[in-house]
C-alpha cells in the first residue's frame, strides 16, 4: 500500500503530520508587565483538539482534563507564579505578579494536559516575556480582603474589572492596577465548611498613583480601631459601594505608602566559582591492613560486665539466704494474741481439710471446737477421735476436764449465777487468763 501511494498523497500526509505536531508543541508567547497581575487561563477547549478520537463510547466534549505546569527543566513553577484548577471539568488558571528581577528574561512554562478518560497527554510551552511597566512600582498600595469570593472567581476578568471599578470610584486615581491576588488559604486561613455557600476568601492588592482617599483612611480612626479590636464591623462610609457584590473585611485592609517605607538591604555573599580547591594527589589506603588485637575490647564489653553481675549475684544470694531472721525471732517480736489467732486459724484449716476427706458423716455443730475472739481460746470437742458418732446426742454436757477453768456468769433475770467452762491454755509459758485480763484492760 505504501509503495503504490502517489507523491502528492505522500506530501499531503507529511503535511498533515507536521501540522499536528506543530499544533501540539506550539509555543504561546505572552507579555506581562512587572508589578502588574498576570492571569493566563488554560482552556480545556484548546487542548481537546490535541487528543485523537477515542473508540469507546462517551462524550468527548466533556472529557475530564487536568493540567500540570512547571518551569522547563525544573519540577515546579517559579516562585511568583501560582496555578489553580477546582475540578477536571473546569479550566485551569495561571496567575501571579512578576517582579523586576525577571524583566527581559523569558520564562518557559511547560503545560501538560491529561485526559482522564483516554489517559492520553498533550504538551505545549508557554513563554512569558516580562517587560518593564511604565511606572513601577506604584507608590500607594492597598490590600483588601474579600470574604465572599474564591480566588478563581476573582480572577475572572469581569469580576476583577467590577472590583477595580468600585475601587476607582472610591479612590479616584489616574492610574490603578491590580498588583496581586492571593487566596486566604495561602495566608493561613481555614478551609470553610460546605454549608451556606461559604467561600475561602481572597486578598486583592491594588496600586495607584495618588494618596489614599478619606474613605479608605476612615479605618485608621481610633473609633474604628476600637470596634475592630472588639470584633465588630467598623463604620465605613464607602462600604455601600462595594456591598452589592463584594463583602470586604475592613479590619483587615492594609494601606502602604512605599515612599515612607525604609528600604532594607540584605547583603548576600558573592557566589564562588564552584571549583574545589587543590588538595594534592589522592592517596588510597594500602591493601595490607594491620592486624588488630580485640582482647581488650572483649574484656571491656563482656568480661567486666559479667564480673560485676556475678558479684551482685553473690551479694543478693547472701542477703536473701544467709541473713534470714528465722521463725523464733519472728515469734518473739509478734504479739501473743496475734500468734493465738494465727494458731487457731491454722488448726481450723487443718480440721476442715481432714473433714473434707470424709463427707459420709456430718458432725453436729455442738461437737465442733469453740473459739473465743477476745482471748483466742479454742475448746476442742470432748469426744475422742475414735468416738462412735452415730449414738452421739446433738447437745452434750461438758464436764470439767484437765486445764479447764470455770467462770461464773450472772443471769439477766436475777442474782443467780451459772458456771461457764473454758479450757486453760498457755502461750509461751504465760497463762491464758493473764492474756484475757490484758486484752480486757485495753
Amino acid at each position: 500500500m505504501i509503495c503504490t501511494m502517489s507523491a502528492a498523497a505522500v506530501a499531503v500526509w507529511l503535511g498533515t503530520v507536521v501540522t499536528i505536531l506543530s499544533r501540539s508543541h506550539a509555543d504561546r508567547n505572552v507579555y506581562p508587565s512587572a508589578g502588574v497581575l498576570f492571569v493566563h487561563v488554560l482552556e480545556r477547549e484548546y487542548f481537546k483538539g490535541e487528543f485523537p478520537p477515542y473508540p469507546k463510547s462517551g462524550d468527548p466534549s466533556n472529557d475530564p482534563i487536568t493540567f500540570n505546569t512547571n518551569l522547563k527543566g525544573y519540577p515546579d513553577r517559579p516562585g511568583w507564579l501560582r496555578y489553580i484548577q477546582r475540578t477536571p471539568h473546569s479550566d485551569g488558571v495561571l496567575y501571579g505578579s512578576p517582579t523586576a528581577e525577571h524583566i527581559g528574561k523569558p520564562t518557559v512554562i511547560e503545560i501538560t494536559a491529561y485526559n482522564r478518560r483516554t489517559f492520553e497527554t498533550a504538551r505545549h510551552n508557554l513563554v512569558i516575556n516580562i517587560k518593564a511597566a511604565e511606572e513601577f512600582p506604584l507608590p500607594y498600595q492597598a490590600e483588601f480582603y474579600i470574604k465572599n469570593m474564591n480566588v478563581e472567581e476573582m480572577l475572572a476578568s469581569e469580576v476583577l474589572g467590577d472590583f477595580l471599578g468600585a475601587v476607582k470610584n472610591v479612590w479616584q486615581p489616574e492610574r490603578l492596577n491590580a498588583i496581586n491576588i492571593t487566596s486566604a488559604l495561602d495566608r493561613g486561613g481555614r478551609v470553610p465548611l460546605p454549608i451556606n455557600n461559604l467561600k475561602e476568601g481572597v486578598y486583592v492588592m491594588v496600586g495607584a498613583d495618588v494618596p489614599f482617599s478619606s474613605c479608605l483612611r476612615e479605618v485608621e480612626s481610633p473609633h474604628n480601631q476600637l470596634r475592630c479590636s472588639q470584633e465588630m464591623e467598623p463604620v465605613i462610609s464607602c462600604d455601600k459601594k462595594f456591598r452589592a457584590q463584594f463583602h470586604i473585611d475592613w479590619c483587615k485592609i492594609s494601606l502602604v505608602d512605599i515612599n515612607k517605607v525604609v528600604p532594607v538591604y540584605v547583603t548576600r555573599p558573592e557566589p564562588g566559582t564552584g571549583i574545589l580547591p587543590e588538595f594534592g594527589e589522592y592517596k588510597p589506603p594500602s591493601e595490607s591492613l594491620k592486624s588488630r588485637d580485640y582482647f581488650s575490647d572483649f574484656l571491656i564489653t563482656l568480661a567486666v560486665p559479667s564480673a560485676v553481675a556475678l558479684v551482685l549475684f553473690f551479694i543478693l544470694g547472701y542477703t536473701m539466704c544467709c541473713r534470714r531472721e528465722g521463725v523464733e525471732k519472728r515469734n518473739m517480736q509478734t504479739p501473743d494474741i496475734q500468734l493465738v489467732h494465727h494458731s487457731s486459724i491454722q488448726k481450723s484449716s487443718k480440721e476442715l481439710r481432714s473433714m473434707s476427706k470424709n463427707r459420709e458423716i456430718s458432725w453436729p455443730l455442738s461437737t465442733l471446737p469453740v473459739f473465743n475472739p477476745v482471748s483466742g481460746e479454742v475448746v476442742p470437742p470432748i469426744h475422742p477421735d475414735n468416738y462412735e458418732t452415730t449414738s452421739m446426742p446433738l447437745m452434750q454436757t461438758q464436764a470439767n476436764l484437765q486445764n479447764q477453768i470455770t467462770i461464773p456468769q450472772q443471769r439477766p433475770s436475777g442474782d443467780n449465777y451459772v458456771m461457764s467452762t473454758f479450757r486453760r491454755l498457755e502461750v509461751n509459758g504465760i497463762p491464758e487468763e493473764r492474756k484475757v485480763a490484758e486484752a480486757l484492760n485495753l
